[in-house]
């Protein structure tokens, strides 16, 4: 069979052919009387072998040693070519996230479009000193939310950190939606931060995606969200965050938060804030009762229970605070005596 025939049957281009024997692939078994090649069916075979490994990627370097050494195996082949495929299409995800944020940003021209590159990579470069700048200079700026989500979930330095969260609060919608998805990673520090960052940011939208988080399995994010949703109680007055049904599942997780010596201060805080009615300072005030009273609650956090009533007012506090003042446990007796002589002075 002749070159153009092979060419039209194989769809590989008479000139490819003729690449293919300068490099030594295929080479054509005979020559008819007027000199031209003539391909066999086992030299059509090879073509045909050539182009399938070329669809899987590799080399003509490389489909040559496939072809010519018998000894040859594909595993370290094929697995190296998994490697270099998953680090093609990383890049490739790379630079189409680039291009959508970019998109994103809407440019008016070049000059917006190298500033919004500009500090897209300063967010990801090694210098923590850089990246905060860059997070501080992009309020107002038009870089995506995305890029200051995905900068603010995976920062490890404090200081940087607060500066995205800062500037995340003023990027305008988009944020809260993203945070939230990050409340499920199966990071704990990716889901600390998301957390953090949602109790940062102002909003009706932001707080409806911290409540789903007092479910959370995650005692650190069950406590930063009952810590946001408690302060935003009252500072808000959203309904949403100060109906019954919201105090009702905030106030386990900040209860266990001061028998656990974790954040109790805020977390007390956070229930003198959620009682902004006498109904709701009573539940409050039951439910420190009901923990001082259970067998497993150590003097310790009796302690910080007690002292968690000076921010609850209303008649059951009182009356709690009468009955501590003779309990057994003398800093206990004396911390409830101390309260109620303050609230005698109100």
């Amino acid at each position: 069979m002749l070159i153009g025939e092979v060419a039209r049957r194989s769809g590989v281009s008479a000139r490819m052919l003729r690449h293919y024997e300068s490099l030594g692939l295929v080479r054509p078994s005979g020559r008819t009387g007027s000199g031209y090649r003539e391909y066999s069916g086992d030299d059509i075979r090879r073509i045909f072998h050539i182009e399938s490994l070329r669809s899987l990627g590799l080399s003509l370097r490389e489909i040559g040693r496939v072809l010519d050494d018998p000894g040859f195996t594909p595993a370290a082949l094929v697995g190296d070519l998994v490697r270099r495929t998953r680090e093609r299409i990383a890049a490739e995800t790379e630079l189409l996230t680039r291009l959508h944020r970019i998109d994103a940003a809407d440019p008016g021209g070049w000059e917006d479009v190298l500033r919004v590159v500009a500090l897209l990579q300063a967010l990801g470069s090694k210098s923590a000193d850089v990246r905060q700048r860059a997070a501080l200079s992009s309020a107002g700026a038009a870089v995506p939310v995305e890029a200051l989500v995905e900068a603010v979930l995976g920062e490890t330095e404090p200081n940087v950190a607060g500066a995205l969260r800062w500037a995340l609060a003023r990027s305008g919608d988009g944020g809260p939606a993203l945070l939230s998805e990050g409340l499920d990673s199966p990071v704990a520090a990716v889901r600390e931060r998301a957390v953090r960052s949602l109790a940062e940011l102002p909003g009706e939208e932001a707080a409806a995606r911290l409540r789903p988080a007092l479910a959370s399995p995650d005692d650190t994010v069950r406590g930063y969200a009952a810590l946001a949703l408690g302060a935003r109680g009252v500072a808000e007055a959203l309904p949403t965050l100060i109906d019954p049904r919201g105090v009702a599942e905030a106030l386990p997780t900040l209860i266990d938060m001061i028998v656990q010596g974790r954040n109790d201060t805020d977390a007390a805080d956070a229930l003198g804030v959620l009682a902004h009615d006498s109904a709701t300072a009573d539940r409050i005030a039951t439910g420190l009762l009901d923990r001082l009273a259970h067998d497993t609650t150590g003097a310790p956090a009796r302690g910080r229970l007690t002292q968690a009533l000076a921010a609850v007012p209303g008649r059951t506090a009182s009356r709690a605070l009468v009955e501590l003042s003779r309990d057994g446990d003398r800093a206990v007796a004396l911390t409830a005596a101390y309260l109620l002589r303050l609230r005698g002075t109100r």
